[in-house]
This record gives structure tokens, C-alpha cells and sequence, in this order.
């Protein structure tokens, strides 16, 4: 008899890995809105072959958040319709999943993620940090998603999400901005605690509707 054989590490494909780089690009604001994103550029600054980088873009044209450009990708200018869309869909999807998640009467334990995520922003914006501050959001949202069972549901919060997060990184340098934002994270956190659907469904909606105006006055802004 030969030895028990130890189960091989299966390693996430290239393309995957490609695609979630690009897209934690763009979703952190590290990818300016029109700049060319050319298949043989990005692969030599990748490392790696210009088959997973088209593979990459294909999906990210797929989801909307680049768009074909002759030869290359650029990232959409969003208009103010555009962003009256995206809210539209959020509004509808991401109330309801918190009011479920938090209607499930999660335990202690699995708040904790959320508690810390929220800890973290609280002290990036004492320290004037919006980088921080934005990694911490992105943790908080991470953390109540992982509890929703409905994995289709959680792609498409996701996706609309990112489809703003790129302009969202540009507003949490402005502290005022970061205090309205953390108000209602906690106010969200509360009704998660007390296993309040309702609460949390109507938390979320409160900080969506703050979070469409931020990105409409910026843009009326520029």
C-alpha cells in the first residue's frame, strides 16, 4: 500500500486572480476615468500573459464597469442618470438582505467582524485617514454580506456597489462626509445587535439615500 497522499492546494486560476486585482483597482479609485487599459501594458506591469488580462477586461466590460474603447478599455464616466440607476437597484436589494440578516438573530461571535470593521473606521476618521477609512467600510460591508445566504444575491450587492466605489474614494477625505457615514454604519450595527430587521432594513436605506446625495453633489460639483 502506498502512504495516504496529502490533498493538493488547488490554486485560484490566473484569469481569476487577473480579474480581482483589476477590479479591487478600480473599486479603490487607482484607475482614472478614461485611462487606456491595454491588454499588453497590463500584463507586463502583471507579470504574467495577455490571454488572462483579455479574459480579465471581458469579464469587467461584462459587468459594466469598463467599457471597450477601439483596442482598448477606458473607465465609464458615470452621469447623474447613471447614478440614479445604480441607487435604484441598491435600494432594492440591499435593505432587504440586511433586514434578513439581521431578522436571523445572528450570535455575538458573528457580529464581531462588523463591531471591528466599525472600530477601525471610527479611528481613520479620528486620524484624518480616508484610506483607512475607506478599507474599514469595504471590511464592514464584506462582513454583513459573508452572512447572507443567498450567494446570487450577494454578487449583485456587490457589483451595483462597485459600480460607485471608485467616486466614493474621492468623498472620505472630507471628514464631514466621514462623520455621516459612520453615523449610520452604527445606527445599522445597533439593529444588527438587537436582531431588528426592520431597523437594519431602514438603517440602510437612510445611508444609501446620504450616500447617492454625496456622489450627486460631487458630480454637480465638477
Amino acid at each position: 500500500m502506498i502512504a495516504r497522499l496529502q490533498t493538493l492546494e488547488r490554486h485560484e486560476p490566473l484569469g481569476d486572480r487577473v480579474y480581482a486585482t483589476l477590479r479591487e483597482y478600480l473599486r479603490a479609485g487607482r484607475i482614472a476615468t478614461g485611462q487606456a487599459l491595454q491588454e499588453a501594458a497590463l500584463a507586463a506591469q502583471l507579470g504574467v500573459s495577455r490571454t488572462p488580462v483579455r479574459e480579465a477586461l471581458a469579464r469587467l466590460a461584462s459587468d459594466g464597469l469598463v467599457m471597450a474603447e477601439g483596442r482598448s478599455f477606458t473607465l465609464p464616466a458615470l452621469t447623474v442618470n447613471d447614478i440614479e440607476e445604480i441607487y435604484a437597484l441598491r435600494f432594492l436589494l440591499e435593505p432587504e438582505a440586511l433586514r434578513l440578516v439581521a431578522a436571523s438573530k445572528p450570535e455575538r461571535k458573528r457580529l464581531a467582524p462588523i463591531r471591528k470593521a466599525l472600530e477601525d473606521m471610527a479611528a481613520a476618521h479620528e486620524a484624518g485617514d480616508g484610506v483607512a477609512f475607506m478599507d474599514a467600510n469595504y471590511r464592514f460591508r464584506d462582513s454583513w454580506t459573508a452572512q447572507v445566504p443567498n450567494t446570487r444575491l450577494v454578487r449583485a450587492i456587490q457589483l451595483y456597489a462597485d459600480h460607485v466605489r471608485y467616486l466614493r474614494a474621492f468623498t472620505l477625505d472630507d471628514a464631514a462626509v466621514r462623520a455621516l457615514v459612520l453615523k449610520g454604519l452604527k445606527r445599522l450595527a445597533l439593529a444588527f445587535a438587537a436582531g431588528d430587521g426592520e431597523a437594519a432594513a431602514a438603517a440602510m436605506r437612510a445611508h444609501l439615500g446620504n450616500a447617492k446625495q454625496i456622489l450627486l453633489d460631487k458630480m454637480r460639483r465638477s
